[in-house]
């Protein structure tokens, strides 16, 4: 297989973008440095095509290898034909590969090989030449053997038939067939206990051909075998299945063959090949669930931590409870804890009058502009005290509701015990409620992507694919932003391009040790990082007020020497790129393929030097919105339908998107009420973190549900 060829294929991309891509991951360049230099040589490949780019190579490779593997196996056996050998080089998947080789796989006990250890195999033979002019009772009887454990013609008939059965089975052709007819054509079905009450409800008399079964179903009817409420089947068109391999099997019509191969064909698709092909077809149904799922888990994650810091405030973390009070947490605007304090508003000690006076004195002492509230236990008693406390001050403070997920995991985490050894678990937590909203990129970053709370069904699916696709999607995002070398925690700086955990703690040891970092290349003193780390992490890294300005910017110390020329050739000075002086420089620019080979650089190469040097440090989330910033409580009963509300886009699953409308429970844009026009994902007309105007179209205040609309809202 020519690996690159296929790569262009199902990409779609140009034959040369592919090799440089993979020139590059093989010499061991990081997605997000070839994204961002190496535009060059990939033809501008984004770091979602690189990824997608990335997994295929190695998919293909460990098929390629599978292949060699599978090819030595048979050859070792003398049966490797040339016609074999086509067949399995031009497999395109793992999958078709196994159905090759599995007449030759070493195989457990099974009723053909005892058969075949009884000296039924010749009769088998007989049989299948279908030549014979008299009943098959008449052969058969020739291998009836005391020694060989055949008592009588039906015992090696049976025998007989069971060998038919297994080649029957172990024809790749055979079964490359009815999976894709499965596919094409079985129905998914799942039935439950009548009467038994459970959210499988929905599932207790359902079926849906395979071809359309959306990924969500799958995995709800996953979860519902699973926990034993649901069984679920695979409902394959027998009938033709049948017809078919009596087809490929039946070549002459003897009356005396012909029925005991019809009942080899039968016995070798209920008992061998069914249940095989039903595995095969739940789980690539379930890899493809899961492959859907987990992009829209990436796509919401990548949009929360994108969403833009709130600086310049000093912000109260809230974490909310009952019984165990609410833990404040004081966060001035650079993320220092200024004050820590419980407070017992709520049940059962429902002291709102000294919270209220605690609340008072700390805004005043330390100058709070802004309240963050995690969205958990007692947030909604906690918002009301908040609400009616911003009326009786005279500081202009606002608040928000924040997402609070993953905040308890990372307060008990050894990071967070490292962090803040005199902390209690609910103090770190308030302070990682007020930092996340600061900052949302390196307070997410702490917190293990999957306890972040954006997707669906993350705890039913693999794991291990799912934690490598989230990383790989911080990791684009801390890229994409960029870390100010000075302040830079541990956490943030190991997902940089090139840093692993050990080096970005010896980054921050460095820097303890030895004051702040005055440029780039004292990076290289660094213990452990060396000259291919320093390539990969440095563009990645800012210093402000350093001893060279180009430090300030995402331009690479590679074309330090090209950006010096560029300045000099239009008459500026390196200082101008501290003052924002350099804006509209681009203009002065007639031709960039000439002045790019000048420089020494690619034009694509001098177009990002340029973007860089007009606004230096520019962070790609200030083009996010901003977060509702709330000053009064409203609650679920308050809602009417028809009322017109903003909000903030929580989550986007397969079937809508839940928005947080201020009540403490998300609202529900179903699919069909997100855009006036059809859509095939809801991600094509909302993200995480949007705001967005609703309607509300009902209200359920048993079942705690909003089914919200944004048709024809203005």
């Amino acid at each position: 297989m020519d690996i690159i060829r296929q790569l262009q294929e199902e990409l779609e991309i140009g034959y040369g973008q592919a090799k440089a891509a993979v020139e590059l991951i093989d010499e061991g360049n990081t997605i997000p440095f070839i994204a961002r230099y190496r535009k060059e040589a990939t033809g501008s490949l984004n770091d979602e095509v690189l990824r997608r780019l990335d997994e295929r190579l190695k998919y293909l490779r460990n098929l390629e290898e599978r292949k060699s593997q599978v090819l030595s196996t048979i050859e070792e056996q003398g049966k490797l034909t040339e016609e074999l050998r086509a067949a399995i080089q031009a497999a395109a998947t793992l999958v078709v590969v196994e159905d090759l080789y599995r007449p030759y796989r070493p195989k457990r006990r099974t009723r053909a090989t005892v058969a075949k250890e009884k000296g039924l195999e010749p009769l088998a033979n007989f049989i299948g030449l279908q030549l014979t002019r008299e009943p098959l009772e008449t052969e058969a009887e020739k291998y009836i053997s005391e020694e060989k454990g055949v008592a009588s013609a039906d015992e090696a008939l049976s025998g007989a038939r069971d060998i038919l059965a297994e080649r029957i089975s172990d024809t790749a052709d055979y079964r490359i067939y009815i999976r894709e007819l499965t596919m094409r054509e079985g129905v998914l079905q799942a039935s439950g206990k009548e009467g038994e009450p459970s959210v499988y409800e929905m599932y207790y008399h359902y079926e849906e051909p395979v071809k359309r079964v959306a990924g969500h179903r799958v995995l709800a009817l996953n979860r519902g075998e699973k926990e034993k409420f649901l069984t679920v089947k695979v409902a394959a068109p027998e009938e033709r299945i049948l017809l078919y391999l009596e087809k490929k099997t039946i070549t002459r019509n003897n009356p005396y063959t012909t029925p005991v191969l019809k009942e080899a064909a039968a016995d070798s698709y209920e008992r061998l090949i069914a249940p095989a092909i039903e595995r095969e077809v739940r789980n690539a149904l379930t890899e493809m669930a899961e492959e859907g799922a987990i992009q829209v888990f990436g796509k919401n994650l990548e949009q929360l931590l994108m969403q833009p810091p709130i600086v310049g405030h000093t912000v109260l973390g809230w974490d909310p409870a009952f019984r165990t009070g609410c833990k404040l947490a004081v966060v001035d605007a650079t993320g220092k804890v200024l004050d820590t304090v419980v407070i017992y508003p709520t049940a059962p000690q429902n002291k709102v009058a000294e919270a209220k006076s605690i609340l008072k004195k700390m805004i005043r002492r330390h100058g709070i502009t802004l309240i963050s509230v995690g969205n958990g236990t007692a947030s909604r008693e906690s918002e009301a005290i908040i609400a009616e406390l911003l009326k009786e001050i005279p500081e202009k403070v606002q608040y928000i509701i924040v997402n609070e997920a993953g905040a308890s995991v990372y307060s008990a985490s050894k990071l967070a015990t490292e962090e803040f050894p005199e902390f209690d678990v609910g103090q770190r937590s308030a302070v990682s409620i007020a930092r996340r909203l600061q900052d949302p990129l390196a307070e997410l970053v702490k917190i293990d992507p999957k306890s972040i709370g954006v997707g669906q069904y993350q705890h039913d699916m693999n794991q291990k694919r799912l934690g490598e696709s989230l990383q790989g999607v911080v990791e684009d995002s801390v890229n994409r932003v960029g870390v100010d070398l000075n302040t830079a925690s541990a956490s943030l700086l190991e997902y940089i391009s090139g840093v692993s955990k050990t080096i970005a703690k010896n980054i921050v040891a460095y820097r303890e040790e030895n004051g702040r970092f005055e440029n780039r290349r004292q990076l290289l003193k660094v213990p452990k990082l060396g000259p291919k780390a320093y390539e990969q992490c440095a563009g990645f890294m800012r210093i402000m007020g350093g001893s060279e300005p180009l430090d300030t910017s995402a331009v690479h110390p590679e074309s330090y020497e090209a950006a010096h020329k560029l300045l000099k050739r239009l008459g500026y000075e390196p200082e101008a790129i501290l003052n924002g002086g350099l804006k509209g420089i681009g203009r002065k620019i007639a031709d960039y393929e000439a002045l790019a080979a000048e420089l020494g650089v690619g034009a694509i190469t001098l177009e990002d030097m340029v973007k860089e040097l007009e606004k230096p440090a520019r962070d790609p989330r200030d083009e996010m919105p901003r977060p509702i910033l709330r000053t009064d409580v409203m609650e679920m009963k308050d809602l009417q339908p028809g009322m017109v509300l903003k909000g903030t886009v929580r989550n986007v699953i397969d079937f809508g998107a839940f928005v947080d409308i201020g009540v403490h429970q998300d609202g529900l844009v179903h699919i069909s009420q997100l855009a006036d026009r059809f859509i095939k994902h809801p991600l094509e007309a909302v993200s995480v973190g949007d705001i967005v105007k609703v309607k509300v179209l009902s209200v359920d205040l048993d079942k705690k549900r909003i089914a919200l609309t944004m048709k024809g809202v203005e």
